[in-house]
């Protein structure tokens, strides 16, 4: 007797899925949101990207193999921030792709609002909007 085996998926088709479970964010609302206190921006592109390109001035900064510790409010290295489930977190990678399944993850781990933007840093930097060096 066999197990019925599930075909494999893409990334592209991956991506897609997850992207169907939230609605994403552009950088201005995402900036807006943030300025109001409403959303919090999480970073987690590495160091040498943030080096290069600098920060999102209030970003939290966790790196994207931290980012469900730090951001479960059951976690016990949960950070500070870490409040709620009801929280509206705003995932940033690079370009926004790698920052979908990241905010895929949080939404297993119950934080609900958790969602990602659009082209990621690039999206923000190309908007015109804060950007400090590293």
């Amino acid at each position: 007797m066999s197990a019925t085996r599930e075909q494999p998926v893409g990334i592209d088709e991956l991506l897609e899925q997850v992207r169907e479970r939230y609605d994403r964010i552009e950088a201005r609302e995402a900036y807006d949101a943030a300025q109001r206190g409403e959303a919090l921006l999480v970073d987690i592109r590495y160091a040498a990207l943030r080096d290069r390109d600098g920060l999102i001035p209030g970003a939290l900064v966790v790196e994207r193999n931290e980012l469900e510790w730090r951001l479960d409010p059951r976690g016990s290295h949960r950070a500070p921030e870490a409040t709620s489930h009801d929280l509206w977190v705003v995932v940033i990678c690079n370009e926004g792709y790698a920052s979908s399944l990241a905010a895929a993850s949080l939404h297993q781990l119950g934080l609900h609002r958790a969602t990602d933007l659009v082209g990621g840093f690039q999206a923000w930097r190309a908007s015109g909007l804060p950007v400090t060096s590293a």
